[in-house]
């Protein structure tokens, strides 16, 4: 495997002869962990491949990954603000990526582009992973955008008692209830669309939550989706709250600690959706010998 950490923004295969080269695209996209992590990966599955950055220009991503395809490339990872943009390019969309509405990862096989969404996965391997039951929990969604749409389906498949989706405005939560409507059906779960208001009335938010996820961006500029009276109903000390923003503990974060709640933020999400990815491109059997929870402690270190 190449030992090459590069920081280029545009990758291009035809410079990594012996090499399967894969990439992270973004914009922007120098910040990304995604490198290092596959580095990780690769070194601990014995993988000939090199990972670096793509950085298409916000209305090039179709153009920018022709490219990389057509000139040698396998796979792809696909982040903020192409996750649209990469299913229209996919030629063949998993069930899963249909559901969330949106592609995070894609690569080439006998000359098709395939398209998957393994953000949910990487969340609920992240999740049991740190001792959060999903079976029979309630569950509160907080946020009703691609992120949240994402995850949606891995957690009805978990079966949890209920899942909450809350917005600002109910429009865009009722619409993905309709959505997973089925899925929550055959699993047995109380599905439901509450507006962010609606958390602030005890007669409307009937019990406290096992699970409450921040789906939203409010984390990126230190707000929370939560008023204080919502927090009150909210959360109590066997409560754990997950932010899907990483690197910080936000002030969703900070909340659900002063109410003696468990928190987490999104970075043990991020290195196992990488891994999903990782499998897909490199073969299922490798599941034996990555070990994410190993990458993230690194990481976690750094």
């Amino acid at each position: 495997m190449s030992s090459v950490n590069t920081t280029t923004l545009h990758t291009d295969p035809s410079l990594f002869s012996g090499l399967d080269v894969y990439a992270v695209a973004g914009n922007p996209i120098s910040h990304s962990k995604s490198p290092v992590i596959h580095q990780r990966f690769a070194e601990q599955a014995n993988q000939r491949m090199h990972y670096g950055r793509l950085q298409p220009e916000v209305d090039s991503f179709a153009q920018a990954a022709h490219s990389f395809f057509a000139a040698g490339g396998r796979g792809m990872n696909v982040t903020v603000p192409f996750k649209l943009d990469a299913q229209n390019f996919a030629d063949v969309l998993t069930l899963r990526a249909q559901l969330a509405g949106a592609v995070n990862t894609l690569w080439k096989t006998e000359g098709k582009i395939f398209g998957d969404n393994t953000d949910g996965a990487g969340l609920v391997r992240d999740l049991l992973a740190q001792g959060v039951a999903l079976h029979s929990a309630c569950i509160l969604l907080v946020g009703a955008g691609g992120a949240a749409r994402g995850v949606i389906g891995p957690l009805l498949e978990q079966s949890p008692k209920s899942l909450i989706i809350a917005n600002r405005s109910s429009s865009k939560a009722d619409e993905l209830v309709m959505l997973f409507a089925g899925l929550a059906a055959s699993r047995e779960v109380a599905l439901e669309s509450h507006t962010l208001a609606d958390l602030e009335d005890p007669a409307k938010t009937q019990y406290p939550f096992d699970l409450v996820i921040n789906a939203t961006a409010a984390g990126l500029t230190d707000e929370s989706p939560l008023t204080s009276n919502a927090v009150s109903n909210i959360f109590v000390p066997s409560s754990f709250a997950y932010d899907m923003v990483y690197g910080k503990t936000t002030a969703f974060m900070q909340q659900a600690l002063q109410r003696g709640a468990r928190v987490s933020d999104g970075l043990g999400m991020l290195v196992e959706q990488a891994a999903d990815a990782f499998l897909l491109w490199r073969g299922a059997q490798l599941a034996k010998v990555i070990d994410p929870r190993a990458v993230l402690a690194e990481l976690c270190i750094n």
